[in-house]
């Protein structure tokens, strides 16, 4: 038994989920989410909550289970706060900028590297610190990860683009190994 399957999830005022078949459909303040389920579970709405139950007793179906309620549960809170991370650029001459829908990253190649966003996503640019924010939390993290990917922090000098709060592990470098010997 799933100990988080088998909890509904509350609907919160201004909310509007459709339950259509294995399509689930959820309208709120920020936007609208739809997403397709497999046919191994079921989504059923009671009075004001979503209740997600499951056919048979196959460790997939379990498995299945507990992920459908927390996907479900995190369109609901998508459409109510939406989602945000915060990426930071460390590094002398590193930038970026918004061009219309996309962003633009001066990371010491050759040229700019263009990061178009997904439907839905939102950049936001302050300084050195980089917001992408939208209601799909699963967008909202593969965009981040996407733009992290452009230029990853090295271990010696820290530069790059990292998530806010992420600590990199560092190493010494020849100079300091060489004098500790």
């Amino acid at each position: 038994m799933s100990r988080i399957g088998k909890k509904p999830i509350l609907i919160p005022q201004g909310v509007e989920v459709k339950i259509d078949g294995h399509k689930v459909t959820v309208r709120g303040p920020k936007g609208e989410i739809s997403k397709e389920f497999r046919p191994e579970v079921d989504i059923v709405m009671e009075d004001n909550k979503i209740a997600v139950k499951v056919r048979g007793e196959s460790k997939l179906v379990k498995s299945l289970w507990g992920l459908t309620r927390a996907l479900i549960f995190n369109m609901v809170n998508g459409v109510v706060a939406g989602y945000e991370k915060k990426l930071e650029i460390e590094g002398v001459g590193f930038k970026a900028n918004i061009e219309g829908d996309s962003l633009v990253l001066n990371m010491g190649f050759s040229h700019p590297v263009k990061v178009k966003g997904q439907e839905g996503i939102k950049f936001l640019v302050e300084k050195n610190v980089i917001t992408v924010s939208g209601t799909d939390k699963g967008s909202v993290g593969q965009m981040a990860a996407k733009i992290r990917d452009v230029k990853p922090p090295e271990p010696y000098k820290g530069k790059g683009i990292r998530y806010q709060g992420e600590q990199i592990r560092r190493k010494l470098g020849k100079k300091a190994v060489a004098t500790a010997k």
